[in-house]
């Protein structure tokens, strides 16, 4: 405590209840192409759901595919809920917008014009938008918008209407009676003659002859009542259903947001349309680099389609380096937490083990807290037959050695329910998804492979189904098979790191205990920072750390542990350099690769004694 100069009492508080914390370890990692959402941002993800909500769903023809990236983070997410997913494309992905209001991936933040929208995020996806837009109480009915001379035939779809020139395509006209009943008409294009065409069918009982109707919002019915003074209301649409399935359904409805700049709503919040839409929408994005007090008259249309988005490069063309863009996101420990990196697809071409190699060595190595799932190349397990295994092994010497990769064998094939097809998907989201699925019911230090904890998930058949002769093979370079067997289903059946060389760090258990001890020890360890280094503190850490690593060997993670923190390794000089050292030695699980099972007989009158032990 501090001196004092005069008589009284100082109360303070010193903690000495730190622990050695829980870390996570279940967080996945992937970076790849998508057809929706935002570019180059982690987003977390907790289920195929939510994946197909935020990133939109696998899209498949002859010219745009990324079906394989989609099931590898979907996948991963029938095992575990925390998948962080950062959205690749090349500079050829453009946001839908209004006539020549194209943006590219690279000038998102482009502004066009004071009021032009564009499609939230670049793809084509965001051709399917319409944005419709009620500026006062004269745009959502009244009766400067009454229609006149509508003659209109039982049955019809179209009319002819003196007024023609008053509507345009997405306006409602309000026809009948309180005698015969209303129905509302959609116009479905913009009229140039007195022939007038609507999207269904006139069904009331009494045909009309030079009749009057009311012009309405097209979506009236989807607000409560005309905008009040200075406001707007705003409506987005599905037109074409590519986003939600359906056609013309609503997807956002921003009600009674102002065209003044300085507008506030009843929270104090800013009630300006621009930041409204920009800060709440899912779908649309309003542009324009300076804001007026007051927008006047901002719109010329009521209703605007979004045209001209494009999705870029699909997963079969992406480059390495929109890859390695993404995956950038996911370098930094102190900006994300992950412990488990998908790899999706490998590329295609000279340059397959290109993704694997640059999460390897750029952010496995470097954060060494986390690991690699790769899958070989998709021609080195698909109709490939009697060529797989030595596809397969030269994607693997071209891979880099590293205790913190796993490498599967191959692809499986599954059902998508998005479009209706069955297809082949990589392993390596389910090879991730498999220790998290250990993690939650056992511990990490676990081995994910095996009977007990290696089963897959949503497989038809495997792209190959290495036999004893072919996974002795590939066992032996670090790749662990994936097989099916009558009666057991799909299963992992090794749990080898890429490390290369005999080590206790070529197993995958062994490996994430030394991830889960090293980062929960370091944590804890903050608590010495700026701390003295004598007796006291180390007797702290060792307090700290031991209870911990008995913890891990109660739960079957280490053989035995020891913690040496004192003056032999603290010398003096370790002193002076402002350095504190903890020396922790551990001997790690080991899991069980090879049983062997001797049955020996012997005659009746032998005692067992005598012979135990000798064979």
């Amino acid at each position: 405590m501090g001196f004092q100069v005069s008589p009284g009492i100082n109360i303070s508080e010193i903690d000495l209840s730190t622990v050695v914390p829980a870390v996570a370890s279940t967080e996945g990692a992937i970076a790849g192409v998508f057809r929706w959402g935002p570019l180059n941002e982690r987003v977390l993800v907790t289920s195929e759901a939510n994946l197909a909500t935020r990133f939109g769903k696998p899209y498949a023809n002859s010219t745009w595919t990324n079906a394989e990236t989609f099931f590898t983070a979907a996948d991963f997410l029938a095992y575990g809920n925390k998948l962080y997913v950062a959205r690749a494309a090349s500079n050829t992905a453009y946001n839908a917008g209004t006539a020549n209001s194209q943006v590219s991936t690279a000038t998102q933040a482009l502004a066009i014009s004071p009021t032009a929208f564009i499609a939230r995020y670049p793809g084509a996806l965001g051709n399917s938008l319409r944005i419709s837009i009620c500026e006062n109480s004269s745009n959502f009915s009244s009766a400067n918008n009454g229609i006149t001379g509508i003659t209109l035939a039982l049955g019809a779809n179209t009319a002819t209407v003196s007024d023609y020139a008053l509507l345009v395509a997405g306006d409602i006209l309000r026809v009948g009676s309180s005698a015969i009943g209303f129905q509302d008409l959609v116009v479905s294009v913009t009229p140039t003659t007195s022939t007038v065409s609507f999207t269904t069918k006139y069904k009331l009982s009494t045909a009309l002859s030079s009749a009057t109707g009311t012009r309405k919002w097209g979506n009236y019915k989807n607000v409560n009542a005309a905008p009040v003074a200075n406001n707007i209301h705003v409506v987005v649409i599905d037109e074409d259903g590519a986003i939600s399935g359906t056609e013309g359904i609503i997807l956002e409805v921003f009600e009674n947001v102002s065209v003044v700049s300085t507008a506030k709503s009843e929270s104090g919040a800013s009630n300006y349309y621009k930041d409204v839409i920009n800060s709440r929408s899912a779908y649309i994005f309003a542009t324009g680099a300076t804001q007026s007090i007051v927008d006047t008259a901002p719109f010329t249309t009521s209703y605007i389609s979004l045209i001209d988005g494009t999705d870029g490069t699909d997963e079969a063309n992406i480059t390495l380096a929109n890859l390695g863009t993404g995956y950038d996101l996911f370098i930094s420990p102190e900006d994300v937490d992950v412990s488990l990196i998908l790899q999706g697809k490998a590329l295609h071409g000279t340059d397959s083990t290109g993704v694997a190699n640059y999460i390897i060595d750029n952010i496995c190595e470097v954060r060494k807290d986390c690991m690699v799932f790769v899958s070989p190349s998709s021609a080195d397990v698909v109709n490939n037959p009697n060529g797989e295994v030595d596809a397969i092994l030269a994607y693997r010497n071209a891979i880099s050695s590293s205790s913190y990769a796993f490498i599967d064998s191959g692809y499986k094939y599954r059902y998508d329910k998005y479009n209706d097809v069955y297809r082949y998907t990589p392993l390596n989201g389910d090879i991730a998804g498999l220790t998290v699925r250990t993690d939650a019911n056992r511990d990490p230090w676990f081995s994910p492979a095996g009977y007990n904890r290696g089963i897959i998930k949503n497989v038809v058949k495997l792209a190959f189904n290495p036999n004893k002769a072919q996974r002795d093979i590939l066992y032996v370079k670090d790749i662990n098979p994936v097989i099916t067997q009558p009666g057991q289903g799909t299963l992992l059946f090794g749990d080898k790191t890429a490390l290369g060389r005999s080590s206790a760090f070529d197993r995958i258990n062994v490996r994430r205990l030394f991830i889960v001890l090293e980062k929960a020890i370091a944590r804890a360890s903050r608590s010495a920072l700026f701390e003295f280094n004598d007796e006291f503190t180390r007797a702290q850490f060792k307090n700290l750390v031991e209870p911990f690593l008995r913890d891990v060997q109660g739960r079957r993670g280490i053989y035995d542990f020891r913690v040496v923190c004192d003056s032999t390794n603290n010398t003096g000089e370790v002193i002076d350099r402002n350095e504190f050292i903890g020396d922790i030695y551990i001997k790690p699980a080991k899991s069980i690769n090879f049983i062997q099972l001797n049955f020996v007989a012997v005659r009746t009158g032998v005692e067992f004694e005598e012979i135990v032990g000798q064979f």
